[in-house]
């Protein structure tokens, strides 16, 4: 345990001090390898084997399939429909906001792509219309963990590989608390947005020339709205897999753009591939040397005991999933969503079944808490994200962005939490897991 708590403290002072992630997890994975004396040579190639997996591929797939949708304004038109719908009332553009965050996670699966895609377009309107640039910057940093929850997820794909557990099962477990965070966001949205919007601030129209514009909207956007109905209904339909599906959206976008939107050129194209090896590079170096680090941690049994630790202190179920969450919690502050997911499939799930938690159930709690801890400072990689694109200082933002986060995410992992039916639901009806 004392090889582990110092390789826990090299990684975590790695990332403070800004060294790539990858490069920290390597260094960390070595000097365990190296203090336990295990050798490197026997570490290796149990993590070549595990990125051999076919459903890895996955990930590049829906990570440039991605980059592609939005280069390709596919984005954009999923914007244009939501906005029809309901935009035009008084706080209907956060409302905007928050839903489109979660359409483009059904698409992309990446709350990084979802604040690079969508916070250009939508943070100027917002701020025209009399929205204060800390509450946008705030809101655009919890909606896009909606992206991280409605399926297809990047790493609801991570855990289920490190896992070994069904990709599909996994992508289901996380729906219905994306929907409810929606839900619960925009209603937020609407009664806070009442404080600064004048009640001129609408557009009021009836509901047949809403519907009209909401028809409009979707014809243009016809192809773009299908490209979801492809990828799930083809997963959960018995079509393809989810690595096929990956490969279908992929495909697909690249189409739409190229041929029917005529959106996409030569530059377009190769930058999105270019975006999409950089993370996908970094994903699969943190996954190689988390898989090596697992294999030693696991020789030298301490997941079990750390949850003999847990246990120790309580052996109440509830106790030890407070402990867990606040652990995660902690994790997704410092670390990534690849990297959270990593470390908690490598170190929490052996607990957490310990105590006859269900690993589908878990693997929502680890979506949700996660998402808050990308969200929640000081490091709260996400929030900065989006207070880049915004062009807004920290101290301006945080405020707003913690209110909004003890309102909407924290009531959220209690709930996944505690009502394990809620992820479990859907994975037990469309799959009978």
């Amino acid at each position: 345990m004392i090889s582990f708590a110092v390789v826990i403290g090299i990684v975590v002072f790695l990332i403070l001090i800004e060294t790539p992630v990858p490069f920290a997890f390597g260094a960390g994975a070595f000097a365990f390898a190296l203090l336990a004396g295990r050798d490197i040579s026997f570490l290796v190639p149990h993590a070549f084997q595990g990125l051999s997996s076919f459903a890895l591929l996955a990930l590049p797939l829906f990570i440039t399939g991605g980059a592609l949708m939005s280069r390709a304004g596919i984005s954009n038109r999923l914007l244009q429909v939501v906005e029809a719908a309901i935009g035009g009332v008084r706080g209907g553009l956060g409302a905007v906001l928050v839903v489109v965050c979660a359409l483009f996670g059904a698409i992309s699966g990446s709350a990084n792509a979802a604040i690079a895609a969508i916070g250009p377009i939508m943070i100027p309107r917002m701020l025209e219309n009399g929205y204060p640039r800390d509450y946008v910057i705030g809101l655009i940093s919890v909606s896009a963990i909606l992206a991280m929850l409605i399926p297809p997820s990047i790493p609801m794909i991570i855990f289920a590989i490190t896992a070994n557990l069904s990709v599909a099962a996994c992508f289901l477990s996380t729906l219905i608390p994306g929907v409810l965070l929606t839900a619960l966001y925009v209603s937020i949205n609407l009664v806070w947005s009442r404080r600064f919007l004048s009640k001129e601030g609408g557009d009021s129209v009836s509901l047949l020339v809403r519907g009209r514009r909401t028809w409009s909207a979707s014809r243009r956007a016809f192809l773009a709205l299908l490209l979801p109905v492809i990828v799930f209904g083809g997963i959960y339909g018995g079509v393809f897999t989810p690595t096929e599906a990956a490969a279908v959206a992929f495909s697909y976008s690249l189409a739409v753009g190229l041929v029917i939107y005529r959106a996409l050129d030569r530059e377009g194209i190769v930058q999105a591939l270019s975006s999409g090896a950089v993370l996908v590079g970094a994903g699969v170096m943190v996954l190689f040397f988390l898989l090596m680090l697992s294999r030693a941690l696991t020789l030298d049994r301490i997941p079990f005991q750390i949850a003999e630790g847990l246990l120790s202190i309580s052996d109440n179920p509830v106790v030890i999933l407070i402990f867990v969450n606040l652990i995660l919690l902690g994790i997704g502050m410092i670390m990534d969503d690849i990297s959270g997911v990593l470390l908690a499939a490598i170190i929490l799930l052996p607990i957490v079944t310990g105590i006859g938690v269900d690993p589908i159930h878990f693997a929502a709690i680890v979506g949700v808490n996660l998402g808050m801890g990308n969200i929640t400072p000081p490091c709260a990689p996400l929030l900065f994200l989006a207070g880049k694109v915004g062009e807004c200082e920290p101290h301006e933002y945080m405020k707003t962005s913690v209110i909004l986060i003890l309102l909407g995410h924290l009531p959220m992992v209690f709930v996944v939490t505690f009502f394990p039916d809620i992820a479990l639901w859907l994975p037990r009806i469309l799959m009978g897991t």
